[in-house]
């Protein structure tokens, strides 16, 4: 990990009592629990000073600490993550911390790069990044969430339903350059991090259930960035055997490239 002077933390905060999935950070895929996925990823990454887990769980915090990782129990109750990474942020130093969802799973270290190295150049309070939607299934999806941004950057909203509505588009396809997914992961100021944590929680993001909806509701504005790289993320049960199987094959595939002497980072 990069121990330079603008220090990135990565938290990944894992509750337990997930109202759709109990329990989730702790299911196995491929004999490893999700949250040791997220976190060696997150640990790959050359960008970062360190990465911890934020949980409210005793069996979390242990999961955590039979793999070696690092991890501080964050009691109380918390709206959302980025609440929970707050509350991290008051207890650590640190210039610049990472939100990387704890159910999503970079299949590339470098996706956290995308993220934080344009990040620090920017000079923004918030960031975040979008990847193109090529799957009409995933537009339809609420749980897939999907951001539209000016010409800038910004993100202009985020939301589970089908944006933008292409109106002359009967078979409702997603467009390549037109509609994104976004993903779970959000780079803040400490600064900017303590301010969204202490601002009420806004009408859009009770509507949504999206968090980043707050920041957007208060005129704090995020900055988007694309990334090609993929990542899987799990939302329900049903999803599990996909993304187990998904990472298997991601697998096979890194060690046959390692094996043949491409290089090939995590």
């Amino acid at each position: 990990m990069n121990k330079g002077s603008r220090s990135v933390t990565v938290v990944i905060p894992a509750r337990y009592g997930s109202s759709r999935f109990p329990g989730k950070p702790l299911v196995e895929l491929n004999g490893k629990p999700m949250i040791q996925h997220v976190y060696e990823r997150a640990v790959a990454c050359r960008s970062v000073s360190s990465v911890l887990v934020a949980t409210d769980d005793e069996r979390i915090k242990q999961a955590v600490e039979a793999f070696g990782g690092r991890v501080v129990l964050v009691a109380g109750d918390y709206r959302t993550g980025t609440d929970r990474v707050a509350a991290v942020a008051r207890m650590f130093a640190g210039e610049y911390f990472l939100d990387l969802q704890g159910d999503e799973i970079p299949l590339n270290s470098e996706l956290l790069t995308d993220l934080i190295e344009p990040f620090l150049a920017s000079g923004v309070g918030i960031g975040t990044l979008k990847r193109v939607m090529d799957h009409r299934e995933d537009l339809h999806n609420s749980a897939v969430v999907k951001v539209v941004t000016d010409v800038r950057g910004d993100a202009l909203y985020f939301s589970r339903a089908p944006i933008p509505f292409v109106r002359d588009d009967s078979e409702r396809q997603a467009i390549a350059g037109l509609h994104y997914i976004h993903l779970g992961l959000y780079i803040y100021t400490k600064e900017t991090l303590l301010r969204f944590a202490a601002l009420p929680t806004s009408r859009l993001e009770d509507a949504e259930k999206l968090e980043q909806l707050r920041a957007l509701d208060h005129g704090i504005p995020i900055r988007v960035w694309e990334t090609k790289h993929a990542s899987l993320r799990v939302d329900r049960p049903e999803d599990v055997s996909d993304v187990a199987e998904r990472l298997q094959q991601y697998e096979v595939v890194r060690r046959e490239l390692q094996n043949s002497g491409v290089f090939f980072k995590r």
